[in-house]
């Protein structure tokens, strides 16, 4: 698997497709590490030892999208820019290795932004079994709205073979999504970058592309390890 995701990498590299070889490329090193962790002969550790050697010192470093093993990319969303769907930002991310997401966010209220947000997540390519949410309560009446809805969400889900665990905490305020690839999506705005729409028949309605967004940064990062709530 990890030979085929670096060959992947390659192809994508050759069609200067470099954005999305780096996600093959650390997915693939990836891989091949818990290959020699799971090898017992010393001559087979060392050629993959330098395998991954090569890879590395041949794209990472001469490519400088890593330091000190993370990677770092921003993308500043202007006032009333579109183009900026949850597929835009997300997709190159959610490759097939992808099972696992945690979504901290204390202001999940727009519950309809969280579930296109998971309908994203079902299509695939990504297999995810597991979405973990951290949120915190909303105030006042709309508590019980949140509650239910997030609770036909969970319900929803369970027909795709996906399970929501939702926890709550009021001293939450960081606002991160986590892919158990490595890879971490910080959005200033957390979901809820989307102005609302004019109308129920307005453009941008229901394509979330042609949406206007509220400005904000989207900060994306790759770990060696992806934190657990």
């Amino acid at each position: 698997a990890g030979a085929e995701t670096v060959k992947r990498a390659v192809e994508l590299d050759l069609a200067s497709r470099f954005q999305e070889s780096l996600v093959c490329y650390q997915e693939g090193i990836d891989l091949l590490l818990q290959v020699v962790k799971g090898t017992k002969d010393e001559a087979k550790k060392q050629r993959y030892r330098q395998k991954i050697s090569d890879i590395s010192a041949g794209v990472f470093t001469e490519k400088s999208f890593f330091s000190d093993g993370k990677y770092h990319k921003q993308i500043r969303i202007e006032e009333n820019a579109t183009g900026y769907s949850y597929e835009k930002l997300f997709q190159e991310y959610l490759t097939e290795i992808v099972s696992e997401v945690w979504v901290e966010d204390p202001y999940i209220r727009h519950l309809y932004n969280f579930l296109r947000f998971c309908e994203m997540l079902v299509k695939g390519p990504c297999k995810v079994k597991t979405i973990h949410l951290l949120t915190s309560y909303d105030e006042g009446s709309g508590r019980n709205q949140q509650t239910s809805g997030l609770e036909e969400i969970k319900q929803s889900l369970r027909n795709y073979g996906v399970t929501l665990n939702v926890s709550f905490s009021s001293s939450i305020h960081d606002r991160e999504i986590r892919f158990n690839n490595g890879w971490m999506i910080k959005i200033g705005r957390g979901l809820d970058y989307f102005k609302k729409p004019e109308g129920r028949f307005c453009i941008g309605y229901c394509d979330f592309d042609l949406r206007p967004c509220h400005e904000t940064t989207v900060d994306v990062f790759h770990t060696k390890h992806t934190k657990k709530m």
